[in-house]
């Protein structure tokens, strides 16, 4: 049987890692584990390996649930560190408080307190906004903290940071959440061991996320403190993620983990950020871009930058991305594992031409 390509493979964009296809070792995984038959719902020979993967990481006792999607995991990993009357107290621009849809309110009935942040990640400070009114009937009760690594922008919490938060929470009878959605890229950019940011500094259970780094589709619910989250096996069928061939979503994360695919995946597309971010830099030094700025730093692989009126959309007319905030004319271009040179140059090229 033939297969048709459906879309110009020559297309590239800078509006999501999300858009990159599959890495070919994930691929070669995947084939791997399509041979023969396995027990469905978690019971087969890879999902078990997978605990052994992550116990690796992350330090013996932790157990990974894995489930469908980077929200899915957000929604079942705080619904299982909080009873029915708790809340998360995450930044402003957290992903479960802007991009999941209201899911975490309306499927796991958490409310949520958010939190402005100039550069996307939370203080102790900052917690202190929303952490007051236990024992209040009246106020949904903060029992979790949620923070995201790396920061939806781009931002990077050092280990010291998130050992802070952890303290804080800790000390006020508050779990920490992590959401991990670019965890891979977090390692490399700050070459660390996954658990020097997590297990060691006090996180109790994050959201582990492979799509975004080369996986057909992979995410984990990852219980680092066995007190921290409760129910997660019925919670997981309940909420529509539990996969019966989980052979396949544990397939890839092996891949992913059990050498270091996750890292030279994630410095890949970290390296493109950085070129990227230089390039235009060095352009606006020598004048042959103008009116560009950039609003964030850039520590993982997204770079946030703003344009001049009208420049963005005809800049889309080639290379897709998304704006960050239209008002000021903020956009978000992101890197991939599979974004090249020649993709980040050209990128840079049309950009000077436009401005």
């Amino acid at each position: 049987m033939s297969v048709t390509t459906l879309h110009d493979t020559a297309v590239r964009g800078f509006a999501s890692d999300n858009y990159s296809g599959v890495h070919p070792e994930i691929l070669e995984a995947i084939a791997a584990a399509n041979h023969g038959h396995q027990i469905a719902y978690g019971e087969d020979a890879y999902t078990a390996r997978l605990q052994e993967v992550f116990r690796h990481h992350f330090g013996a006792g932790v157990e990974a649930f894995p489930v469908f999607n980077g929200t899915g995991a957000n929604v079942v990993g705080l619904q299982s560190m909080l009873p029915r009357w708790g809340a998360v107290i995450a930044a402003s621009t957290a992903h479960i408080n802007v991009d999941e849809g209201g899911a975490p309110e309306r499927v796991a009935g958490i409310k949520i307190l958010n939190v402005p942040t100039d550069d996307g990640k939370l203080t102790p400070e900052l917690v202190d906004r929303e952490a007051w009114g236990w024992g209040d009937e009246h106020r949904a009760q903060p029992l979790v903290v949620s923070i995201t690594q790396s920061s939806e922008l781009g931002t990077l919490y050092n280990p010291d940071e998130i050992a802070a938060l952890a303290d804080h929470a800790h000390a006020r009878g508050m779990r920490l959440h992590l959401d991990g959605a670019r965890i891979s890229n977090a390692a490399a950019a700050l070459d660390l061991p996954l658990r020097a940011f997590t297990t060691d500094v006090g996180v109790d259970v994050l959201s582990f996320g492979g799509t975004k780094n080369g996986a057909l589709g992979g995410e984990a619910v990852v219980v680092l403190n066995p007190d921290a989250a409760e129910g997660l096996l019925f919670l997981r069928k309940l909420n529509m993620q539990l996969a019966s061939k989980m052979r396949f979503i544990s397939a890839q994360l092996v891949a992913l983990l059990e050498g270091d695919l996750y890292l030279r995946n994630a410095r890949h597309a970290n390296a493109m950020a950085q070129r990227l971010r230089a390039g235009v830099e060095a352009a606006i030094a020598d004048g042959s871009i103008t009116g560009v700025s950039f609003s964030q730093p850039t520590q993982a692989n997204g770079v946030f930058a703003v344009l001049p009126d009208g420049v963005a959309d005809t800049l889309r007319e080639s290379f897709r991305f998304y704006d960050w905030d239209a008002a000021k004319n903020e956009v978000r271009w992101m890197c991939s594992f599979d974004t090249s040179e020649d993709d980040v140059d050209a990128f840079i090229a049309e950009l000077a031409r436009l401005t």
